[in-house]
């Protein structure tokens, strides 16, 4: 009986015949010549994009800040704001979670010139070596499991993508269920040196325990190959499969104890903080994520074709593509597990989809374990289509095509997708990333001291941590428009109540409903600083009204002297292109197609 080949899901004919995986067979080490370019150059080109995204990327998500860095600051630095998440009353997030990364981040204070925006900056750039790795890991399965050129198309459609320049610095548990997910997908997808199911449901459940219980479920397709092959085998292979998913299980389980305890150690009571998430999302009384906006069916759509261009739709052709070969192959011996293995590998991300097309509440970080998967899609297409262009029948239309034709058409398309992701990536970051650079006058001194509050109004969103302010300088917040919820500050009580009390002490206006507190507000008297971004072309078109809680306190020269401004995109006035790629600010390009500006800036209070 000839072995089932794990380098190809998609390539020549095998037998039919059902031979387990794990059959020794199964079990040789990697074939040479098994990469287009070497594993080290591979993790070099990841890194590099990942570096990029963690020096440059701005904050998309206010979520990142007040629910991440600031309960990471709070461990750090004892002080900080906190969400109703972290209300012991609710307990819906994780400290093993935050102190990890706590942790990490304060390495940073042991060397040289430590400051809070190193600290934050040596925190994403481990985030970015981490998730840079864990791409090389699910590359190289990727290559042995498929083709190296599968492989090669899967570090373009990542690298060259906006989704992974957002994504793959981010302190956020979707992006870490995201690396998890590729380094459990990694060891389900290479079954050389044998299977590694156990492996496999241990990353996954990592990234579902510490980061994002829903991430967990892009295991599913994995087990259930699993399954489907030992129902299918003899006794001996049957209970080999058994063994492997009961000590996934397993492991699994272990993680959710640790992750217990720690929790129980910071909300000095028992917490199962992954099934308070999903019995928040799923069975909540009060409204759940849906209070904070819903969105249509086809939202992810548009967002994932603005963040990966061609490569989304290459991947929404890849389940069809692949159908399709399979009813036009003349071959009439393709291995069983052949098909299944591409049909599991292919289905990861349009389950993920499909899921949370159906939530009426979304956001673009959701999608975000589902990022490698779509890569992976979109590399088994336009290896796919390749194939069948370069195979063609000569007596065909598209076989009496010259091959440098087809090979300028291809360099063509992946060219359009690198433009278009790159106008994209600088068009985010031109446009929005004036927060993270607003503070320098506060950390460079001369400007305020210890003790001084920094407020917000309606910029409170844009807020990028306290990482950014002085040691010992608050954030505020002053009364705008919004009526929602903002962040209270975790308790700084010491004496007599041991570490970190404001993990567990009771917090005075915390809701789950989405409620605004008016105890969250001080006087604008009481601000020695003021953020707020003014946009003259809304002012213009507008008439020059204002909602009342919003004045243009950039204009009040008589009370704020102006400390920095840089500029930032008026998203509300700039017209839909020039939003969502880098549009230039050249004479020729007409008035309707230009980004239009506004200033975010720091002000301080006359005294």
């Amino acid at each position: 009986m000839a072995p089932p080949r794990a380098t190809s899901a998609a390539s020549a004919a095998e037998p039919a015949a059902f031979v387990h995986p794990s059959a020794k067979h199964a079990k040789k080490a990697a074939i040479k010549n098994a990469y287009a370019i070497e594993p080290i150059s591979a993790f070099y080109v990841f890194l590099a994009a990942s570096l990029a995204a963690a020096a440059f990327a701005p904050i998309q998500d206010c979520d990142e800040t007040f629910n991440y860095w600031e309960p990471a600051h709070y461990l750090s630095h004892g002080y900080g704001l906190q969400t109703w998440e972290y209300s012991p009353d609710y307990a819906i997030r994780s400290w093993l979670y935050i102190a990890f990364h706590a942790v990490v981040a304060n390495v940073r204070r042991l060397l040289p010139r430590s400051t809070k925006v190193a600290e934050f900056y040596f925190l994403r750039y481990m985030l970015a070596f981490a998730c840079a790795f864990c791409q090389t890991l699910m590359w190289r399965a990727t290559c042995l499991a498929l083709n190296p050129r599968v492989g090669l198309f899967f570090i373009a459609a990542l690298v060259l993508s906006p989704g992974n320049f957002h994504a793959s610095a981010a302190f956020l548990p979707s992006s870490f269920a995201m690396c998890a997910a590729m380094a459990g997908a990694a060891c389900f997808m290479n079954w050389r040196g044998g299977l590694k199911t156990s492996q496999g449901m241990f990353w996954f459940a990592v990234g579902g325990v510490l980061g994002w219980p829903f991430a967990a479920a892009l295991c599913a397709p994995f087990v259930l190959e699993e399954v489907l092959f030992a129902v299918l085998s003899d006794q001996e292979r049957f209970f080999e499969s058994v063994f492997r998913l009961t000590r996934g299980v397993v492991s699994a389980l272990v993680l959710v104890a640790v992750d217990t305890c720690v929790n129980t150690f910071f909300y000095r009571k028992v917490e199962a903080v992954a099934w308070n998430i999903v019995k928040y999302n799923i069975f909540s009384a009060t409204g759940g994520p849906e209070l904070y906006g819903t969105e249509p069916w086809h939202f992810y759509f548009k967002n994932l074709a603005l963040n990966f261009n061609v490569w989304f739709v290459l991947a929404l052709l890849s389940l069809p593509l692949f159908l399709l070969q399979k009813l036009l192959s003349r071959s009439s011996g393709q291995s069983f597990q052949s098909g299944l293995r591409t049909a599991v590998f292919l289905s990861p991300f349009y389950m993920w989809l499909a899921i949370f097309s159906l939530q009426p509440h979304k956001e673009e970080r959701f999608m975000y374990p589902a990022y490698p998967f779509l890569a992976l899609n979109a590399a088994l297409a336009l290896h796919t289509l390749l194939a069948a262009f370069g195979h063609a029948d000569p007596k065909t239309l598209v076989g009496r095509i010259p091959a440098k034709l087809k090979l300028a058409a291809v360099a063509l398309g992946l060219a359009l997708a690198a433009a278009l992701g790159l106008a994209r990536t600088y068009g985010q970051y031109s446009g929005y990333a004036a927060p993270l650079a607003l503070y320098d006058p506060l950390l460079e001194g001369g400007v305020g001291g210890r003790g001084d509050t920094v407020c917000f109004g309606k910029e409170w969103y844009r807020f990028p941590g306290s990482y950014f302010l002085p040691r010992g300088m608050r954030a505020k917040f002053v009364r705008s428009e919004f009526r929602g919820l903002l962040p209270g500050e975790f308790a700084e009580a010491r004496t007599g109540f041991g570490f970190w009390s404001g993990t567990w002490l009771p917090a005075a206006g915390l809701n789950d409903g989405n409620r605004e507190d008016l105890g969250k507000y001080v006087d604008l008297a009481a601000c020695a600083f003021l953020v707020d971004t003014q946009y003259p072309h809304r002012l213009e078109t507008g008439g020059g009204l204002l909602p009342p809680n919003e004045p243009d306190y950039v204009a009040d020269h008589a009370r704020w002297d102006t400390v920095n401004c840089l500029p930032f995109l008026d998203a509300e006035a700039t017209p839909f292109l020039a939003r969502a790629l880098w549009v230039p600010n050249w004479p020729f390009i007409p008035e309707r197609f230009q980004r239009k500006w506004g200033r975010h800036c720091l002000l301080r209070q006359k005294r």
